[in-house]
């Protein structure tokens, strides 16, 4: 499979993944796969709920669109995964990553949008680095799959960054900056529960 070149997605994010997060995903594989399909569920509806919500934007319309196909068809891999391992697929609590994230956003208009497209652009570039970061380490199967994701999450990352833009009608910079601080702080700091975005570990696995 092509390399496919991350620098902008480092550059964009504000610190690795943690080396002890890498660990943790290894020793919870059935865990981290659960997860995962949760987390493209979870993108897929995301998608869907901007198309309801900023119905006028027709540009946003088709990437939401295009964006919730493709989260889709990842759950169904994942999901087929998951059988052919004989692993069941069931309820999880979500981690706190996207809450916290989402709790910093504006609740009016235009910043509830433009927050809520910077946040999606920032998920999506960190499931990107996390994607590169553990396939290294996985069987042959799994590091295929998630080699193979790593294009459609950059560009989903970059889709969600431009509509940002133009929905702010400038640079967001400033407001990314601010939001990425909040990131940092759930990626770095001690978490109790082992999850696709979750933080260090601070639980026995």
């Amino acid at each position: 499979m092509p390399q496919i070149d991350l620098s902008h997605i480092h550059e964009f994010l504000p610190c690795p993944t943690p080396s002890a997060w890498v660990e943790a995903a290894l020793r919870n594989q059935d865990l981290l796969l659960i997860d995962h399909a949760h987390c493209e569920k979870k993108a897929a509806s995301t998608a869907l709920g901007l198309m309801y919500r900023y119905m006028d934007d027709p540009d946003l319309l088709h990437r939401m669109s295009r964006l919730a196909r493709e989260e889709l068809r990842h759950f169904e891999q994942v999901l087929s995964i998951l059988q052919k391992r004989g692993i069941d697929y069931g309820y999880l609590s979500p981690a706190r990553y996207a809450q916290a994230l989402h709790a910093h956003a504006r609740k009016e208009e235009p910043g509830r949008l433009v927050d809520t497209l910077i946040i999606g652009a920032i998920i999506e570039a960190r499931s990107c680095e996390r994607f590169a970061a553990i396939a290294p380490h996985l069987d042959e199967e799994l590091a295929e799959f998630y080699n193979s994701l790593l294009k459609s999450e950059a560009r989903h990352y970059e889709d969600y960054l431009r509509l940002a833009e133009k929905a702010a009608g400038h640079r967001v910079e400033e407001r990314v900056s601010e939001l990425l601080g909040v990131e940092r702080e759930q990626i770095e700091g001690p978490d109790e529960v082992f999850r696709f975005h979750s933080g260090v570990p601070g639980f026995v696995t």
